[in-house]
């Protein structure tokens, strides 16, 4: 399919076909996700209508959002716009691009129900039509957002190429662009990329997870930090036996944008201790899945897990130790980002994803 008709086949699909997550063939945009106390609580003050015209397949929200300005890439109903201006606050501002209609309607419908439900004088949230795949189109600028957000939909596009060098122009150095999305232990033959139900449930627009990192990495974002994943069932014997053989992940990825972070993780002897006040993990910090930094407690960091720390809004957060004078060769306590195994965040009770 050329990038018009799979354009066209999305918005059709999630505009006119779909009516609520109920109408979904598979899970894929409907996980299992552990939502924090403090997610369930600002849920709750959504409009039942936004709820329920929601397609996601993670969680997409970080810690320490106060004041900050976020860009949710193919914001839907609304839902993670409305969530997040609860969490940056009145001083924050967040944008919501989708280039569905029907969906945008939804979500500007709602703007002063929101605004007044969580008590702001004005609304923080914006909602524009655009393709994510030229955001500058829509009026976005180059280096103006603290975070950018997105849950399933660069699967979605034909060309995520150009929507994550979108995404790094628009951020400031020392942003991040924090997202969950759908991946496959392989890469799909043509067949099954031209499908268009199979795309529009978020599994044929599917890449090779490394295929992915390879292409992260070449647009700027040298260390892709897989946060959690989980297996995606497909519960539909016709789907299922079109896709036997492969299996999807849903994975949510926090890419930084750091001028300085290299390609492998390096080692300088560094050290961090983390000082606590991130409000949403007080006493233990999760940077990714292989990276927990208990409060008071000194630990050993690559040069990149040092810098993603340092040059970013955490930095206020961490104690640092050791500078750039040595190198001791690669650093082996990083592990490898294969997202084939399942991870849960600690001390959260799990909800499905699709409310």
């Amino acid at each position: 399919m050329d990038q018009d008709t799979i354009k066209t086949q999305v918005k059709d699909y999630y505009g006119k076909t779909l009516k609520t997550s109920e109408d979904l063939k598979t899970n894929a945009c409907c996980t299992n996700v552990d939502y924090p106390k403090h997610i369930k609580k600002a849920l709750g003050k959504i409009h039942d209508e936004v709820m329920t015209k929601y397609y996601g397949c993670g969680l997409t929200i970080p810690t320490h959002l106060e004041a900050l300005k976020v860009l949710d890439l193919g914001s839907g109903s609304g839902r993670d716009c409305y969530l997040l201006s609860q969490i940056v606050g009145e001083n924050g501002y967040v944008v919501g691009v989708d280039m569905t209609p029907e969906q945008l309607a939804v979500a500007k419908k709602y703007l002063d129900f929101h605004k007044e439900n969580f008590g702001y004088k004005k609304s923080n949230v914006e909602f524009i039509e655009g393709d994510i795949q030229n955001l500058r189109a829509a009026g976005l600028k180059e280096n103006d957002f603290d975070l950018i957000v997105s849950n399933c939909v660069v699967n979605l596009v034909p060309d995520k190429e150009s929507v994550l060098k979108e995404a790094f122009s628009l951020l400031k150095e020392g942003g991040e662009f924090y997202f969950s999305d759908v991946y496959c232990s392989r890469r799909l033959p043509q067949t099954l990329t031209n499908d268009s139900e199979i795309w529009g449930e978020c599994l044929g627009g599917a890449m090779y997870w490394n295929d992915f990192e390879n292409l992260a990495k070449k647009v700027g974002f040298t260390d892709p930090r897989v946060v959690e994943t989980s297996r995606i069932s497909i519960n539909n014997p016709k789907l299922q036996e079109k896709l036997s053989g492969f299996e999807f992940y849903s994975v949510t990825y926090r890419l930084f944008k750091i001028s300085q972070l290299e390609t492998h993780c390096e080692d300088y002897g560094q050290a961090v201790i983390y000082k606590g006040g991130v409000k949403e993990q007080e006493q233990v910090f999760i940077l990714d899945n292989h990276h927990t930094f208990y409060k008071g407690k000194v630990a050993s960091v690559c040069g990149n897990s040092y810098r993603m720390l340092h040059d970013t809004r955490y930095k206020e957060n961490f104690e640092f130790i050791g500078n750039w004078a040595f190198h001791y060769g690669i650093y082996e306590g990083c592990g490898v980002n294969a997202p084939f195994a399942e991870t849960k965040a600690e001390g959260n009770s799990a909800a499905t994803n699709c409310c």
